[in-house]
């Protein structure tokens, strides 16, 4: 695959994760050090930041694709009792 093909289909990454990831993680990792008032509350993102590293790092779309999923593909009540998405019983 040509390098410049791939940059420009790639999404905007910052620290080996998308944009809005890392935004996200941001304002997480805030909140929490607010709440606590301890610097050790700034662990726990930093473990978040590893787990989306490692899963942006075989496919850099994969929020996107997530988001996607989540909202094209709702949960309905019966779920529980098959175990999956069954739209009649």
């Amino acid at each position: 695959m040509d390098p410049l093909f791939r940059a420009l289909a790639r999404p905007q990454m910052v620290a080996g994760v998308t944009y809005p990831f890392f935004v996200l993680n941001g304002i997480l990792a805030a909140e929490l050090f607010l709440v606590t008032k301890s610097v050790f509350a700034l662990l726990p993102p930093l473990v978040v930041h590893g787990l989306g590293y490692a899963a942006h790092l075989r496919d850099p779309h994969v929020m996107a694709l997530w988001m996607t999923r989540l909202r094209r593909t709702p949960r309905v009540r019966n779920r529980r009792l098959w175990g999956a998405n069954a739209y009649r019983p």
